[in-house]
């Protein structure tokens, strides 16, 4: 297999559409769940690829389930949990090419859900909810990327070729910090 070629931590947008300079590789046939680790930060609607030295190899546009970039709170509010985790699946998906599945939610979410819930800040009732992860968008419709446009019920998506190349590169194990 061949390393496929990645975008530099430069994003550019214009008008629209999404701009990188490819300069560095990934090599997908020895990665393991250490080679590298991925950031999101929701503000930015980034996720930058970094190797095991701290070297930003890439940075990929992002949307997420609404704009209010708050942490997740409960099932349904559509927000993206913050914490670190990791890829614990992954798998071809029918509608969104590729789903990579992170252990949200791990004992720092179940803590935070637990602490607002005994504040009172979510209903009593409330469920944590689950099923995050990182995938593509609806066929022909990679505009929603482009435009910043938040639709997931809280889950990370890109361009359907941007998480075709993270899926066939990131290991399941791989960890992954979503922040604000």
């Amino acid at each position: 297999m061949k390393p496929l070629v990645y975008a530099p931590c430069l994003l550019a947008i214009l008008i629209g559409s999404t701009s990188f300079r490819s300069t560095h590789y990934l090599n997908t046939e020895h990665a393991t769940k250490n080679t590298y680790y991925l950031l999101v930060i929701k503000t930015k609607y980034e996720m930058k690829v970094f190797d095991s030295t701290g070297e930003c190899l890439a940075t990929y546009p992002v949307v997420f389930g609404n704009k209010d970039m708050g942490d997740k709170m409960m099932q349904g509010d559509r927000r993206t949990p913050e914490g670190t985790f990791k890829i614990c699946f992954k798998r071809k998906h029918e509608k969104w090419s590729r789903f990579l599945l992170i252990d949200y939610p791990n004992a720092e979410s179940v803590a935070k859900f637990n602490q607002r819930k005994a504040a009172g800040l979510i209903p009593s009732d409330a469920q944590i909810g689950g099923s995050i992860g990182i995938h593509g968008t609806w066929p022909n419709e990679d505009y929603a990327i482009d435009g910043l446009q938040n639709w997931t019920e809280g889950c990370i998506s890109t361009k359907n070729r941007y998480v075709e190349e993270i899926f066939d590169a990131l290991p399941v194990g791989t960890r992954i910090t979503i922040r604000k």
